[in-house]
């Protein structure tokens, strides 16, 4: 296994709190609270600060680094059909776009639940649905992230979840790696 240093400390809490912070909006805290509200503030803010991360950051932070190229996307969709195991040292094609996709969700989510809040937009039954169904996206997306990291793990080797935590991928020796 070689060993390679990843996701900086920022990323990993960024990654971490978000997790609890949706849990806990979605899963314990009633949608008609103040604490609701607030989480909901707290998630937007996690996300306006990776986004600055995501600019000024360490190079494997940014989103330069991360956002697939032309082609990525189907090669990787290419390694899957055929059974060819190459690591990503930042985050896979598929994986990139998922993470546009759950940002992206979360400031939706964000800003419908605040319009929620305004009096332009109390009781405004398009914007609650809105967000209700930005709440399925979002939910959908997170439960295909979990399957997709688990089935990376397993075909390519590389731990992802540990990696998380770690900051650091253990990439098997016989796995070519892709920048």
């Amino acid at each position: 296994m070689i060993e390679h240093k990843i996701w900086d400390p920022f990323v990993r809490l960024f990654h971490w709190s978000l997790v609890l912070l949706f849990a806990a909006n979605a899963l314990a805290i009633d949608d008609d609270s103040k604490a609701h509200e607030w989480v909901g503030y707290v998630i937007v803010a996690l996300v306006g600060l990776r986004l600055i991360w995501g600019l000024v950051g360490p190079r494997r932070q940014r989103f330069a680094s991360f956002l697939p190229r032309p082609g990525a996307v189907s090669g990787q969709i290419g390694d899957i059909a055929t059974g060819r195991r190459r690591a990503h040292l930042g985050h896979s094609p598929l994986g990139a776009l998922m993470i546009v996709n759950l940002l992206a969700t979360m400031l939706a989510l964000g800003l419908t639940g605040w319009m929620m809040t305004t009096t332009t937009f109390w009781g405004s039954e398009w914007v609650e649905e809105l967000h209700e169904l930005l709440f399925i996206w979002a939910s959908v997306s997170v439960l295909a992230h979990i399957a997709a990291v688990i089935f990376e793990s397993r075909r390519t080797g590389v731990n992802l979840p540990r990696a998380m935590v770690t900051g650091t991928k253990r990439v098997p020796d016989d796995i070519r790696i892709v920048e």
